[in-house]
């Protein structure tokens, strides 16, 4: 074997053994989220010795978990025992504009880690590991353990925060007098419509528990008196008298039979002249390498709630099965994340 063959083969060994210890990186993720240390360190260099005491940790111990987290990227270690933030660790701030704080916790939970020590009965059944792991469905578990179910509906607007942005400057809402936001959650996205669009008013759409906050962000975003806020379940019916209804990031977390409910569901009740608009990731029909967040997500919806992401081919056939016609599909117009628009058939 020659010595460029040697180190091709030495470079494979040590990304395949950096993917293995890639749980090991994301539980020291999850701890230094619960930790706040991004908040104690901030915008500035902190001794390993002041974070252990501010932290209550075993120093020696956490400061090799701050090297580990600075080897992957999101802490740095200017000096021997002094840490700052990269810029991707920043992220990791409560109080950060982009923050994703409550994002990390949550899905370097307790329970999504041990979702996840299921996958084997998830591939081999096809169904979510979280039920069979955690003995109900996610949706089920969370609305018995209020605290987590907060902290998931705070990563999910931390989620949507920059893509509700993106949206409302890439779609033309010019001729668009009412949206309808489904499954809109605490209303972060019809908010960034609405402040982008005056002449449009709006409802958001989701259950109880999803749209709890969803009066506040639309009152701080100072457009509450165009949006109403209607909790209820959306594979029972939507309200029907909008021109533009948005799903967003929901069809992931169904399996095809309830994803096609939810879209008869909205061709029953928007009106004919209505539009149709999907936002969410867009599977390329092979995979490569280079791109693999939203085939995490995937798998992600697998385990967690038997959903899936879907390629352009799957969701034209699910639109054509349900009532609609696709007119245009926009891949990465927001973003990540692509734009199908539909039309009643």
């Amino acid at each position: 074997m020659t010595s460029e063959n040697i180190a091709d083969s030495m470079r494979n060994r040590a990304q395949l053994i950096e993917m293995i210890g890639g749980y090991m990186a994301a539980h020291a993720l999850g701890l230094a989220a619960e930790l706040k240390i991004a908040d104690l360190i901030h915008d500035g260099v902190c001794t390993s010795a002041d974070l252990a005491t501010a932290t209550g940790s075993h120093e020696p111990s956490l400061r090799r978990m701050l090297r580990l987290l600075a080897a992957v990227g999101i802490t740095t270690e200017p000096e021997p025992g002094r840490f700052g933030l990269t810029d991707v660790g920043a992220q990791l701030r409560s109080d950060s504009p982009n923050s994703l704080y409550a994002f990390t916790r949550m899905f370097c939970h307790e329970s999504h880690f041990r979702a996840w020590l299921g996958l084997d009965h998830s591939v081999r059944t096809g169904e979510a590991a979280w039920n069979h792991v955690l003995g109900q469905n996610i949706y089920s578990y969370l609305a018995d353990n209020p605290d987590l179910s907060a902290l998931f509906n705070q990563a999910m607007s931390q989620e949507a925060r920059i893509s509700a942005g993106q949206i409302a400057a890439a779609y033309d809402f010019a001729d668009v007098k009412s949206v309808v936001d489904i499954g809109g959650g605490d209303g972060t996205l019809l908010a960034a419509i609405l402040t982008a669009n005056a002449h449009v008013n709006g409802v958001v759409l989701d259950s109880p528990s999803g749209v709890a906050q969803a009066g506040d962000v639309l009152a701080a975003a100072g457009v509450a008196d165009r949006a109403e806020v209607v909790a209820g379940d959306f594979f029972e019916a939507v309200p029907n008298e909008g021109d533009l209804y948005i799903i967003k990031s929901v069809f992931q977390d169904w399996d095809d039979e309830p994803a096609c409910a939810l879209l008869r569901t909205c061709r029953a009740h928007m009106p004919d002249a209505a539009t149709l608009l999907i936002v969410g990731s867009i599977l390329p029909e092979t995979a490569t390498s280079g791109d693999p967040i939203m085939f995490y997500t995937d798998m992600n919806m697998l385990v967690n709630s038997g959903g899936r992401e879907r390629t352009e081919s799957r969701f034209r056939a699910m639109l054509e099965e349900t009532g609609f016609a696709v007119r245009s599909v926009s891949p990465r117009a927001a973003g990540p994340l692509s734009l199908i628009e539909a039309v009643p058939a």
